[in-house]
Parts: C-alpha cells; sequence; structure tokens
C-alpha cells in the first residue's frame, strides 16, 4: 500500500496537457523515476522500477472521464490473449501490462515484416470484442503490436463509441492489396505521416484504398531511387 501511494505522489508530478483538437498530449515534465513508454491524446504512459511488468497509464485534465470507460472496457476483455491486461485504477490512471514489441508503425519505419498472422489475429480480438458487446474502433499502425509473429492490441479507449471509422478496415485492405509490393522495406516517417494527414482530410467513406496505395508505392519507389542515386554520387 505504501508502495502505491508513493508511486501516486510522483504521478501527480507529471506535468502534460492535452489539446481539443485530437493532438497528441504535449509532455513538460516527468520525474526521473518514470521512464516514458509512449503518450497519445489522452494519457501518457509510464513505467516504474516499482511495477515490474507492468505500465502506467496516466490521463490529462480534461480526459479523466475516460479512467472508468476504459477499466470497465478491460474488465470485460479479461482473459483474452489479444488485449493488454488491466490490473488496477485509481482517480487518474490505469495499471496495465507491459506489452513489448514493435507497433505497425515502427514495423514499417525499420522494414521489419508484419506477418499475415497480425492480422488474422487483430480480426479475431476485434469479433471477440464485439460478441462482448463492445465496439473496436480507432485501430490503426501505432495501436497493434507485433508481438512474438501475433497481433495484440494496445489502445481500447474508444471501444464504447458508437459508429464505424473504417481505419482498420482500410488496413487491412492495404494490407493485402500492397503490403507485398513493399514488404521488408523500410518507409520513410515523412511518407506515413502524409497518408495519415491525407486520409484524416478525408472521410472514410471517400478515402480510396487502391487509388492512394498507387500514389503511396510510386512515392516510396520514388525516394528509394533518390536515395540509391545519392549513393552513387
Amino acid at each position: 500500500m505504501n508502495q502505491i501511494r508513493k508511486i501516486e505522489e510522483a504521478i501527480g508530478e507529471i506535468i502534460f496537457h492535452a489539446h481539443p483538437e485530437n493532438e497528441p498530449v504535449t509532455i513538460e515534465y516527468i520525474p526521473p523515476a518514470f521512464n516514458l513508454v509512449g503518450y497519445g491524446t489522452d494519457a501518457v504512459v509510464v513505467s516504474h522500477p516499482e511495477c515490474k511488468g507492468r505500465v502506467l497509464k496516466v490521463f490529462a485534465e480534461g480526459r479523466l472521464h475516460k479512467v472508468d470507460q476504459e477499466f470497465q472496457v478491460y474488465q470485460k476483455l479479461k482473459g483474452s490473449p489479444y488485449f493488454a491486461r488491466c490490473y488496477d485504477k485509481g482517480d487518474n490512471y490505469l495499471i496495465l501490462s507491459h506489452e513489448q514489441g514493435m507497433n505497425l508503425y515502427q514495423c514499417l519505419c525499420e522494414g521489419v515484416e508484419i506477418p499475415e498472422q497480425v492480422i488474422i489475429d487483430v480480426e479475431h480480438a476485434r469479433r471477440e470484442a464485439r460478441f462482448k458487446g463492445l465496439n473496436p474502433r480507432d485501430i490503426h499502425l501505432k495501436n497493434v503490436l507485433l508481438q512474438k509473429g501475433r497481433g495484440k492490441l494496445l489502445d481500447v479507449s474508444e471501444y464504447m463509441k458508437p459508429g464505424n471509422d473504417r481505419r482498420w478496415d482500410a488496413l487491412v485492405e492495404a494490407y493485402y492489396e500492397f503490403y507485398p509490393l513493399i514488404r521488408g522495406r523500410k518507409v520513410p516517417v515523412w511518407l506515413l505521416e502524409s497518408v495519415k494527414m491525407m486520409y484524416n482530410r478525408k472521410t472514410s467513406s471517400a478515402f480510396s484504398v487502391r487509388e492512394f496505395g498507387r500514389k503511396f508505392v510510386k512515392w516510396l519507389g520514388d525516394t528509394q531511387s533518390e536515395g540509391s542515386a545519392d549513393e552513387n554520387v
């Protein structure tokens, strides 16, 4: 109990804030006792040496209502091999399992192959979540881990929201249609960010994976051709 209290006191020293336009949080200060694992639009994820094998997802002011919402989602998903495990919650944080592995965004940047089993696992995870009365959405490259050849989902923050944002559907279509053309090749961060910006500018129904995929493969080819030319100079 004293251990948790000490950690909670340290959590109170983390300084960061969220933005209204769904942009990633701005981090101003994290105490030396913590290690930053990641961050999103609502929270920062940190590890602490006194909580081995676990991480703390700390929510920003104005997003604290999501603590109970996410806790309820994790309770429904308890025991599933496709999701992180939630051990407990505090006023502004969740205690989650520390999942190892690269997310799919990192895999593309590093040229690490993404096996089809990851796609299959996410599809199974979505079906399981729906069976348990949830609405799995906001599934994107940074929310899916490659873990020993399998897929694992990290963020369940929107699973109680209605509607289908079709983000995962677009990724699956792109995987089968175009990923074989770039498998094992490094994709520049600027190109991935350009894809994200262009997708966000369009409604999901207006976004054509096939049309954009052709442009993406061409851009990647042009980028790598320029890199080869520079090496030969």
